[in-house]
């Protein structure tokens, strides 16, 4: 079962506070998002991400980019 709506919603909550956090434009931060590994694992339902809140898919996020730093 998809869950877009929950999907749409927590994906733009969550790119407003990357942009804030970041101080970058909504499309930089939309960019960063959706070439994250976090827009995969919401896409997959299994993972049950759909029900979390935007900061927690912010710290898996800013998770993401530590190991990408690594």
């Amino acid at each position: 079962m998809e869950h877009t709506l929950s999907k749409t919603i927590l994906i733009a909550q969550t790119i407003e506070l990357i942009a804030k956090k970041y101080k970058l434009s909504i499309d930089e931060a939309r960019n960063n998002f959706y070439s994250s590994k976090v827009i995969e694992m919401l896409d997959d339902d299994e993972t049950g991400l759909y029900g979390e809140s935007a900061l927690y898919l912010l710290s898996l996020y800013e998770k993401v980019l530590q190991q990408r730093a690594l």
